[in-house]
């Protein structure tokens, strides 16, 4: 798995807005449910950070619930943030969409942030670095949303990655070839356990952490700066 070409090549990216959905279990609900635990505690008028902004899916669906809202969007891939402008149409005026990675974002400070289907991509240093330099970016009690591959404390990761995958195979049941990919997957991303996780989320400053959403290989947190 080449992750710098998953996000660089146009062909790759063409597809991501229909492919995306249909790996992820509930995603769009998994959208609506990080923009209602963001209301929770944001004011009306809120300021969201989103990291790994690419592709605008995420920015369209909280957009387009919240009219109110203001939104800055992150992301290293200049391709995939002009996918972000196409997808978010008239929606864009609200969001500000910047190329770099998380110390190029504003100092906020941000009423919440999320960041989704990004993490699993970072090494444990890496991930660290990221959610405290998120954390200085929140006003003090705002809430963070985060989502990505991971699997249960003292679980094999190999049988919930082959779910995964094979959950995403609308064209078949392959569990042989799902298997492979599975292995493919683990040798490529540093994914963590969800207890691992978890502490790392208190390592960076955030507290109340919480598991609100769980499919297959994909978990998501929310968390108190």
């Amino acid at each position: 798995m080449d992750t710098v070409r998953l996000f660089t090549d146009r062909a790759a990216i063409a597809s991501y807005a229909e492919d995306t959905p249909r790996r992820v279990p509930g995603y769009a609900d998994l959208h609506r449910m990080a923009m209602l635990l963001l209301a929770e505690r944001a004011p009306r008028a809120a300021d969201i950070l989103v990291y790994g902004a690419g592709g605008g899916l995420e920015l369209k669906a909280f957009a387009g619930a919240q009219p109110d809202w203001r939104f800055t969007g992150i992301d290293p891939s200049a391709e995939m943030l002009d996918l972000a402008r196409e997808i978010l149409g008239p929606l864009h005026s609200r969001v500000i969409l910047r190329q770099g990675y998380i110390d190029d974002a504003p100092q906020g400070p941000f009423d919440g942030a999320t960041c989704l289907l990004t993490l699993h991509f970072c090494d444990r240093k890496s991930r660290l670095e990221v959610l405290q330099a998120i954390r200085r970016r929140l006003k003090p009690s705002a809430p963070l949303i985060v989502a990505h591959h991971s699997c249960p404390a003292g679980s094999d990761l190999k049988p919930w990655l082959t779910r995964s995958i094979a959950f995403a195979d609308r064209a078949g049941h392959d569990l042989a070839k799902a298997s492979a990919s599975a292995e493919t997957m683990i040798s490529h991303l540093p994914i963590l356990s969800s207890d691992e996780d978890e502490a790392l989320l208190r390592q960076a400053g955030f507290s109340d952490v919480a598991l609100f959403y769980a499919g297959f290989s994909f978990r998501g947190w929310i968390a108190t700066a």
